[in-house]
C-alpha cells in the first residue's frame, strides 16, 4: 500500500524514515515531478527551521539569513552530488541513471532535513544556554556551537544516507557494491557540502564581525581549518 502514496503527500516521510525498499525504488524509477517538488519543499522547510534555530544565537536577522542559506546549501549539494554520483553509480556497479541518482540523493537530503527539523528544539536549547555575545566566554561559546552543529548535521546526513542502504543493496544485488556507492555519496556530501557551508558563512556569525548575508572574503580559509582550530581551543587550551 505504501507504494501508492500520493506523489505530494507527507505520508512519504514515514516511508522514507523506515527505509522501505519497494516504494523508494518505485519513486526513484518514476521520477515524478510532483514528488520531487514535495521533497524540495521538505528540504526548504526542514533545513530552514534548523537554520533559523542556529542563527538565533547571534540575532533575529542572522536567524533569517541562516534559514535562507542552509536550505540553499543542501539543494546545491544535492545538485552537485547528483552529477557526480550519476557518473559513479554505473562505475561502481549500481544500475542508476543520472535522473534516478538525482532523485535518490534528493530523497536522502529530504530525510536529512526532516531529522534536522526534529533536532531544532535541541539547538534552541543549546543557543539559549550558551554564553551570549556580551560574555567574556563568547569565543568558547562560538566553538561549542560550531562543533555541535558539525556533529548534528553530520549525524543527520549519515543516518539519512544509511537509511537508503537497503534500497541500494536491493538495486545492486550486493551489500559490498552498495556500501561502496554509499561511501562515495557520503564523501561527496562531505567535501561539497562543507565547502559550500564555508563559503556561505557566517552561519551563526563570528562574534567580532557584523551580521552579513555573505562575506566579501567568503573564499578565504577552509571549513576543516576552522573546525580544527575550535576543537583545539576547547579541548587543549
Amino acid at each position: 500500500m505504501t507504494a501508492l502514496v500520493s506523489p505530494a503527500s507527507p505520508r512519504q516521510l514515514p516511508v522514507l524514515l523506515r527505509g522501505e525498499v519497494a516504494p523508494v525504488r518505485s519513486w526513484v524509477a518514476e521520477g515524478n515531478l510532483a514528488r520531487v517538488t514535495f521533497h524540495v519543499a521538505v528540504i526548504l522547510a526542514g533545513a530552514g527551521i534548523y537554520g533559523a534555530a542556529i542563527g538565533l544565537w547571534r540575532s533575529g536577522e542572522q536567524g533569517l539569513f541562516t534559514a535562507v542559506k542552509f536550505p540553499l546549501i543542501l539543494l546545491l549539494t544535492t545538485a552537485g552530488n547528483a552529477l557526480l554520483n550519476g557518473v559513479l553509480a554505473p562505475l561502481l556497479g549500481v544500475n542508476l541513471s543520472l535522473r534516478q541518482a538525482s532523485v535518490a540523493i534528493l530523497l536522502s537530503f529530504s530525510l536529512a532535513a526532516t531529522i534536522l527539523a526534529a533536532l531544532a528544539p535541541l539547538v534552541l536549547f543549546l543557543v539559549w544556554n550558551v554564553p551570549p555575545l556580551t560574555s567574556p566566554a563568547v569565543r568558547d561559546a562560538y566553538a561549542v556551537i560550531q562543533l555541535s552543529q558539525v556533529g548534528l548535521i553530520a549525524f543527520a546526513g549519515i543516518v539519512a544516507n544509511v537509511r537508503l542502504l537497503q534500497f541500494l543493496r536491493d538495486l545492486a544485488g550486493s551489500r559490498a557494491v552498495a556500501l561502496r556507492l554509499l561511501i562515495a555519496w557520503l564523501a561527496g556530501n562531505l567535501l561539497l557540502g562543507t565547502q559550500l557551508t564555508w563559503i556561505a558563512r557566517p552561519f551563526f556569525g563570528s562574534p567580532n564581525l557584523p551580521v552579513q548575508f555573505l562575506r566579501e572574503d567568503a573564499l578565504r580559509g577552509n571549513f576543516f581549518e576552522s573546525v580544527l582550530y575550535n576543537a583545539r581551543r576547547l579541548f587543549t587550551e
